[in-house]
This record gives structure tokens, sequence and C-alpha cells, in this order.
């Protein structure tokens, strides 16, 4: 899939193949015209670019949920801890100047609406249902987790339920977001799309039983 943006996207920060990029676009134009999408883990914004054109197109929005704090491996001394983020005046790592700079680059502030807070906190007055909910925030099992059950059950019936870094073999990554994408699938609730690289796509299929 040829997607044409407005950025050079490899001046964007992130961690996102190719392919998954162009997955991410197309089921994110599919399902805008059903309602927002919702990103739990914006970092830089490599992923809300290509949502958020993608939505754009259908005049729709896009929630980013990040704290813009990083994960567990962003922080200093850890293995993806990168010096340019990180906040010495504060001692914190800080990606939302970096994450409002590639926005605007894109051209979609009017369609990317950033949440700058915790996956928890921000779901806990959430009412709105979702045309599709990406979840690719910290990778513990109990951030995945909280993700997942914030979340999911926003997604409308047909809508998309997107995972970033499944790795089947534990030796290739963490455990965390393939868990989560096993409980999804367990529940019912959604089926198999397909895998993309390591992005899982699931549909929603019914509602949550009373």
């Amino acid at each position: 899939m040829s997607i044409s943006l407005p950025i050079d996207i490899n001046n964007v920060k992130g961690f996102l193949a190719e392919d998954e990029a162009a997955a991410l676009y197309q089921y994110a134009e599919e399902t805008s015209v059903m309602g927002p999408i919702l990103e739990v883990g914006s970092y830089c914004g490599k992923s809300t670019v290509y949502l958020g054109i993608a939505a754009k197109k259908n005049n729709a929005v896009v929630f980013a949920v990040d704290h813009h704090r990083g994960s567990e491996e962003h922080q200093l001394g850890e293995e993806y801890h990168d010096a340019d983020l990180y906040d010495a005046d504060v001692a914190l790592y800080d990606t939302f100047k970096e994450f409002r700079k590639n926005m605007r680059a894109a051209d979609i502030e009017d369609t990317v609406v950033p949440l700058v807070s915790s996956s928890e906190v921000a779901a806990k007055q959430w009412h709105t249902p979702l045309g599709m909910v990406f979840i690719d925030g910290g990778h513990s099992f109990e951030a995945a987790e909280m993700d997942y059950r914030s979340w999911a059950v926003h997604v409308k019936i047909g809508g998309i339920l997107c995972i970033h870094d499944l790795f089947p073999n534990p030796d290739e990554g963490g455990q965390a977001p393939i868990t989560i994408y096993r409980m999804a699938l367990a529940s019912g609730l959604f089926e198999e799309v397909e895998v993309v690289n390591t992005l899982g796509i699931l549909r929603r299929v019914q509602k949550p039983s009373k």
C-alpha cells in the first residue's frame, strides 16, 4: 500500500515496521467512519501520524493517550533510553514536545486529540464508543492488562482492536502484549482478522454478556 504522508516519517522517533504502519492506516481508514480511534501509547507519534492521516480522510478524530513520561524501558539507564527526550531540569523523560511537533508537521493537530494522562486515569470517565483501539503502551503485565480492560470494552461491534509487539517466542520479546491478545480471543468478544509482523488485529463480534 502506497501512503502519501505530509511528513518524513523516518524523522519521527518510534518503533513501527512499515507493514505494521500500512495495516494501521488501512484499518483506521476503514473504522474511522464508525467512530473515533483511540491509541494507547503514542510516544513521539509515529503510529499517530498514520492513524491521524487515515482518520482525517473521514473527518474523524484520534484520541492519543500517553503520559509522555516513557515506559519502563525508556528510563535513564535502560535499553531504549533516548537522551534527546530526557529533561534533565526535572529529571524526567518527556516525549510530549516531540509529539506535538510531529502532529504539527503532519498537519493533523485538528484531527489528533492528545490526552496527556495514564491510560487508567483517562479511562475512568470514558463513555464514547470507538471504531478502533490501538494498544501499544507499557509492556509490564500490569500495564498491558490495564490497557486491555480499560479500552477493549469500548470498541463498537464490527470495530477493530489492534495490539502491538506480539512475540510468541519469549526469547524474542516480552509476553504481556501477546497475553492480552490471547485474553481478547478467549473472551469471545473478538475474532482474529490477521497478524501483520508483530501487530495483531482483532474485530469485535459481540456485546459482553450482562
